[in-house]
């Protein structure tokens, strides 16, 4: 009997990345192409429904509510398109309610990443007329969530696995958000932080493809130029990355009250004695009112980003400015309409950032920090310490703004709003709504330890065989007498030159109904599978649990398959008894070694 195809594949170097793993990379090309159109759609559709909600016109051109002149009947606006959004939630799907990555998320995490069908249509339908009604929310959210239905869909429609559904889903997404921004590496790690949760290959380049396919579709329509000019940065020095860093701690504070007003408005909401079709249209009022007194939170306000990276809105305008912008995005998206999250949170973050830096020049007139720099990596520490998408956060700022010299900046100030995010907040803003359902989020992506430690190091290399031509009613007289010998549950069967021809289990031997002439080799019954001494402990668990044995036998190679050893499950829990105590190890204790400043900086154990 020859090992099965199954087996094979375990062993084989393209095993991470594999025929089928080709394939999705190609439908990936394509889904990136079919993202960056649904992103230039969807970007028409806003504007054409600004140009009619606002201005009166037929026109799909981009265009911001603030220089509407409609005086009071701009607050009917919103309610109107709160309205319109909560019909849609109620009578075509509830799905379409909020910003889209946490929903992603959650269909990832519990739903074996299946997105109905529908919502690839009603998704930006709703986020546009959201947004072109002067909503204050980022059309980024609802691309990216339309672009992973789009590549839930597709996968569905194909019947493939949870765990290629969950690929395209991220492959759509990150499609989304390039079209979107021009920014496909930042897109990428999107992905990776907020969706797959894991780098491998495997998924790590169909996303990277579907993006790169984003982005060439992208630039058919527009040259490349970075979404937000700015120009005259001053050079970070030693010294101002110390600045950066302390902007990043009040920014990591303001991340925390942030993400926690969103869901205490949202809490809100829920206690409001009326269904939650019509909240929306509650929150459009809020919108409206706001809007009619600063016109400039009407919208997804991209312009209002670039305006306060160069600082062509300063002092106290400019405070008002991401002040109201901040109280209408938090009672909109706490009513549950839909739309996105990172244009208001840079907006918010970059004023925020560069109002600091501008009072702590006037208090210390020596500090070394740039207002203009200062508004980029609030704008990046902002989201950082909000959604813990660090990495996400660092390199979007630098691409849609083109500036090297910021990435020192933006890594001082995200990583110290990632650290107070980290110490103070259990959830994010991507989270919360999530977590409260039970469901479970990664917060850590690392390597697993089994995959360090190769079968050899804990197989047993004396094992007991049985000889494939040897009549039942030997081996079982031979067990009798030597049962207190055997603690084996799985013995392999070899011929006479010692090559391994299958497994057979103490059951099977003992088993009544067979005859005791019956030879050993004729109660195998599953196809042989093998392992090789340097394969993993991941791979040989794997490999069990595909293949449903207890124990399966080492080999010196696949072609003359001589038996060298014999890995059990109880090895593989030895392994993973290993690697427990190592990583409590790490947990232990620490103590300085120096006498007198030991148990001041000793950390304490964790109770289990």
């Amino acid at each position: 009997m020859q090992p099965s195809l199954a087996s094979s594949k375990v062993h084989s170097p393209l095993s991470y990345f594999t025929n089928r793993s080709m394939m999705i990379s190609v439908v990936a090309i394509i889904l990136g192409i079919i993202g960056a159109l649904i992103a230039q759609i969807l970007t028409a559709l806003i504007g054409l429904i600004t140009n009619l909600a606002f201005y009166g016109t037929f026109s799909f051109d981009f265009a911001s509510p603030k220089y509407n002149q409609l005086g009071l009947f701009v607050i009917i606006v919103p309610v109107i398109g709160g309205l319109i959004v909560g019909i849609m939630a109620k009578y075509g799907s509830t799905a379409i309610r909020g910003h889209g990555i946490p929903e992603a998320m959650e269909q990832v995490l519990t739903n074996k990443s299946k997105i109905p069908p529908k919502l690839t249509l009603l998704k930006p339908l709703s986020a546009a007329v959201a947004i072109g009604t002067g909503g204050p929310f980022g059309a980024e959210g609802p691309i990216i969530a339309t672009g992973g239905a789009m590549g839930s869909m597709i996968a569905q429609f194909f019947s493939m696995t949870s765990q290629e559904r969950k690929i395209l889903l991220a492959c759509g997404a990150s499609a989304g958000m390039t079209a979107t921004f021009g920014s496909p590496l930042s897109a990428i790690l999107l992905a990776m932080e907020l969706l797959l949760f894991e780098f491998k290959p495997a998924s790590f380049l169909p996303v990277t493809l579907s993006s790169l396919s984003a982005i060439g579709t992208h630039l058919l329509f527009t040259e490349f130029k970075p979404m937000f000019f700015i120009e005259n940065l001053q050079a970070p020095t030693g010294a101002s990355i110390i600045s950066y860093f302390g902007l990043g701690i009040i920014l990591g504070i303001a991340a925390i009250l942030i993400t926690k007003s969103v869901y205490k408005v949202e809490h809100w909401f829920e206690k409001i004695p009326i269904h939650w079709m019509w909240w929306p249209a509650i929150g459009g009022i809020a919108v409206g009112v706001i809007g009619f007194f600063v016109p400039a939170t009407l919208g997804v306000g991209y312009d209002n980003i670039e305006n306060i990276l160069d600082q062509k809105v300063t002092g106290q305008i400019l405070v008002i400015l991401f002040i109201a912008k901040f109280i209408s995005w938090t009672i909109a998206l706490g009513s549950g309409t839909s739309g996105g999250t990172l244009a208001p949170l840079f907006t918010i973050g970059g004023g925020l950032g560069a109002s600091i830096s501008t009072l702590a020049l006037l208090l210390f007139p020596n500090l070394d920090i740039d207002p203009k720099m200062a508004a980029l990596a609030g704008m990046a520490a902002i989201f950082a310490g909000s959604s813990r998408a660090i990495f996400t956060s660092i390199v979007f700022v630098f691409e849609t703004t083109l500036q090297p010299s910021a990435i020192l900046p933006l890594l001082a100030s995200c990583s110290a709003s990632y650290l107070i995010s980290i110490l103070f907040m259990k959830q994010t803003i991507m989270t919360e709504k999530i977590a409260k359902r039970g469901v479970k989020v990664p917060s850590e992506y690392i390597a697993d330890y089994l995959d360090q430690l190769s079968v050899n190091k804990f197989a047993t290399g004396n094992v007991i065989t049985v000889e494939e031509n040897e009549p039942l009613y030997k081996i079982r007289n031979w067990m009798s007498a030597n049962s207190d010998k055997i603690k084996h549950h799985t013995f392999p069967v070899v011929s006479t030159n010692n090559m391994v021809k299958g497994v057979v289990t103490r059951e099977e031997i003992m088993n009544p109904d067979e005859e005791e002439n019956t030879l050993i080799k004729n109660l195998i019954t599953k196809p042989l599978t093998v392992l090789l001494g340097d394969n993993s402990i991941r791979e040989a668990a794997e490999l069990m649990a595909e293949s449903g044995v207890y124990s399966i036998p080492l080999v010196n190679n696949f072609t003359e398959l001589k038996l060298v050893g014999i890995l059990s499950r109880n090895d593989i829990l030895k392994a993973r008894k290993q690697a427990i105590i190592e990583s409590r190890e790490v947990e232990r204790s620490l103590t300085i070694p120096y006498p007198k400043l030991g148990k001041f900086f000793k950390l304490k154990k964790d109770k289990v």
